[in-house]
C-alpha cells in the first residue's frame, strides 16, 4: 500500500485537483454573472428581453449538461479545458438564472414600493433593497448548484479526456489494480470531493446566518 503514497502520485493527483478547481471556479464566476443577468431579465423586465431569458433558461436547463459538453467540444471545436469551462458556464448560468428569478420573486412588492417612495431609482432599489434580501433566500440553492458543478467536472474525463481529479485517479487505478489499492484510490477521491464541498457548504451556512442576523 505504501507505493500508492509516493510524492509522484501525490503530485499527480494534486495536478488533477488544480484542474478541477480551475474549471469549477471559472465556470462558477462566469455563471454567477450571466445567471444574475438572466434572472433579473426574466423577473423584472418585459417584452423581448424577458422572452429571450426565459427561452434560454428553459431550453438549457432541461437538457443534460453532459450533452452540452459534447456540443461545445464537437461543434465549436474548443480545446478540452475551454470546452469544459464554456459548457459548464452555459448550463450553470441557466440554473442560476432560475434561482435568481425565484429569489427576486420571493421579495414582496411592498419592498419596491417603499423604496421608490424614498426616492430610489429602480437600479438602486434592486441593488440596495431587493438583492440583499433575495440573496439570503437564494444561498442554499446557489451553493447546491456550486457543489453540483464541482462534482460534475468528473464527467469531463470520460467525455473530453480532461485529466481532472477523477481522470488522474482513474489513470492511477490502471497502474495499481489490486482490489485494496483501487478501494483506497476511490476513498481518496471521495474524501477530496467531500472536503471541498463540505467547506463550501459550511461557509454558506455561516454566510446565511450572518445575513439573517
Amino acid at each position: 500500500m505504501k507505493e500508492l503514497f509516493t510524492m509522484t502520485n501525490v503530485r499527480f493527483i494534486f495536478a488533477g485537483l488544480k484542474t478541477t478547481l480551475y474549471i469549477s471556479v471559472v465556470s462558477i464566476l462566469l455563471s454567477t454573472l450571466f445567471g444574475t443577468i438572466l434572472g433579473v431579465l426574466r423577473s423584472l423586465t418585459s417584452g423581448i428581453f424577458k422572452l429571450a431569458a426565459a427561452v434560454y433558461i428553459e431550453v438549457v436547463r432541461n437538457i443534460p449538461n453532459l450533452l452540452w459538453i459534447y456540443v461545445v467540444f464537437v461543434v465549436f471545436k474548443l480545446k478540452s479545458i475551454e470546452a469544459g469551462v464554456v459548457s459548464f458556464t452555459i448550463f450553470t448560468s441557466a440554473a442560476l438564472g432560475e434561482i435568481v428569478r425565484g429569489g427576486l420573486n420571493s421579495v414582496g412588492v411592498g419592498q419596491w414600493e417603499a423604496a421608490r417612495s424614498q426616492g430610489f431609482s429602480n437600479i438602486q432599489v434592486l441593488q440596495y433593497v431587493i438583492l440583499p434580501q433575495a440573496l439570503r433566500n437564494m444561498i442554499p440553492a446557489i451553493v447546491s448548484q456550486f457543489v453540483t458543478v464541482i462534482k460534475d467536472t468528473s464527467f469531463l474525463w470520460s467525455v473530453v479526456a480532461i485529466q481532472e481529479l477523477t481522470g488522474k485517479v482513474t489513470i492511477l487505478m490502471g497502474r495499481y489494480y489490486q482490489v485494496s489499492q483501487v478501494f483506497v484510490l476511490y476513498l481518496i477521491l471521495a474524501l477530496v470531493y467531500f472536503v471541498i464541498n463540505y467547506v463550501i457548504s459550511h461557509f454558506s451556512r455561516k454566510l446565511q446566518e450572518k445575513l439573517t442576523y
